[in-house]
């Protein structure tokens, strides 16, 4: 085995492409098809039962206020109005699933996410809860996780949490510096966010999760360092720490952020190096790129056991095959494909109105898909792969995978990971690189013209 040197992290990083998928799926989503999501799902679930247990991701594309660096599908409203005429079509969503399906599945986790889906009422929180039980069998300890924006912390969002059975909750930071909340359009304080930790912990909940950028508009590594400081404060069980996306070309908001007032590529990527080291160096583990937990947290756990996952939510312990899409934009994925709901709002609550399940785009998944997809996300996860492994698992169609790895090692990303004893290992210095390792796994990488975020 050679021995390695220090590598150049900066010369990789000016080496190799700018602009890489986040692989939260594989294939990634520009490659679902239009046209094909309504059968392609009523497929799907037909092929459920009620041995498996099943996921459910809600998206709420409402937030009440709007944050210039978002990048999901979400838009802004003063009034509760139309969150409840979302809400009410969500709830007909569900029970248009629950007429697909001749059994009730178990319900393993559920994630609330969007938006803000703490700007929920509690009222409607109970009815999503009964709605859920209507179509599903609960274990005894489903998690229950929810994206929380603390400006939306008031008695009746605790009361709503509650409602819904909430085990797992999931606070936006971001970054607590003045101005680079005055840049992204996001005031939040230290003490507004800890008032809502601490009432979390005292509802009993046992997990929280705080979220925090890297590469906002006027952040340097000294505003993120102490940003991470009042994090750890609050002694969160697990942190991610994102690279900001500046897609102004998709997201138009983003717009209002000024170029000029984002780092630079290389300080972006000595930000997110010093971050990730304050943090283990306060104990948390690194779970695959951009998550941090507690040694005795689950997510440790898992990944120390190999049995780690990654899906839309980031990395997760959630094991299931089937995660059940259900409000406007969100994205399902079954053991034999991906659908995808419809974006927009307004033609979402025209086809649920229509007694029609609102799928819009849709992926069958190939052999080659699967295939690609479990090395892909065992790089992400574990940094590393076992091709000995994967092609008893696969069979045949696993062999030319190996060969793209041999060619890895033995070439230009031959400093990045090495190939030996049929197991590809990404070496630990490299380990921020591995999005861009493992879309050399990706068949439809080369050919795609969609622009992704920084590779770093």
């Amino acid at each position: 085995m050679k021995v390695r040197l220090m590598i150049d992290q900066h010369a990789i990083l000016a080496a190799f492409p700018a602009s890489v998928p986040r692989y939260t799926s594989y294939p990634t989503a520009p490659q679902f098809q239009k046209g094909v999501g309504r059968q392609l799902h009523c497929d799907l679930i037909a092929k459920l039962n009620d041995q498996d247990p099943v996921s459910i991701y809600i998206h709420i594309p409402f937030c009440d206020r709007l944050c210039w660096f978002c990048g999901c599908h979400t838009k802004h409203t003063l009034k509760y109005a139309p969150v409840q005429i979302y809400f009410d079509h969500l709830l007909r969503e569900i029970a248009l699933f629950g007429a697909q399906i001749t059994m009730k599945p178990r319900l393993k986790s559920v994630h609330l996410g969007g938006g803000s889906p703490s700007l929920l009422q509690s009222t409607d929180m109970k009815r999503l809860r009964d709605a859920l039980n209507a179509h599903f069998n609960w274990y005894s300890d489903t998690e229950v996780s929810v994206e929380i924006d603390p400006s939306d912390a008031t008695q009746d969002m605790y009361d709503g949490l509650a409602n819904l059975g909430m085990t797992r909750a999931s606070i936006g930071v971001q970054d607590f510096h003045r101005e680079v909340q005055k840049a992204i359009n996001r005031p939040q304080s230290f003490e507004q966010t800890e008032t809502v930790v601490h009432r979390l912990r005292a509802m009993g909940i046992n997990s929280i999760n705080l979220d925090a950028l890297y590469g906002l508009p006027l952040q340097t590594e000294d505003r993120l360092q102490q940003t991470l400081k009042q994090c750890l404060e609050l002694a969160p069980d697990r942190m991610a720490l994102f690279g900001y996306a500046h897609i102004p070309w998709f997201k138009k908001h983003q717009k209002m952020i000024r170029d000029a007032d984002l780092p630079g590529t290389f300080d972006r990527f000595d930000h997110a190096i010093m971050a990730s080291n304050m943090l283990q160096e306060a104990g948390y583990q690194a779970i695959g790129i951009d998550h941090f937990a507690r040694p005795d947290d689950a997510l440790s756990i898992a990944a120390n056991a190999g049995a780690l996952h990654r899906n839309f939510q980031g990395y997760t312990t959630d094991a299931c095959p089937t995660m059940i899409a259900l409000g406007a934009s969100s994205i399902g994925r079954f053991a034999d494909g991906y659908i995808q709901n419809t974006v927009a709002t307004g033609q979402y609550q025209d086809c649920v109105k229509a007694g029609k399940l609102p799928t819009d785009k849709g992926l069958r998944l190939t052999v080659d898909d699967k295939v690609r997809a479990h090395v892909i996300e065992r790089l992400m996860c574990d940094s590393r792969v076992c091709f000995t492994q994967v092609e008893q698992k696969f069979g045949p169609a696993a062999c030319d995978l190996r060969k793209i790895a041999v060619a890895l090692a033995g070439g230009s990303l031959g400093d990045l990971c090495s190939f030996q004893d049929g197991v590809l290992d990404i070496v630990p210095q490299a380990r921020p690189f591995t999005r861009i390792i493992a879309s050399h796994f990706d068949a439809y990488y080369e050919t795609e013209q969609f622009q992704y975020s920084k590779a770093v």
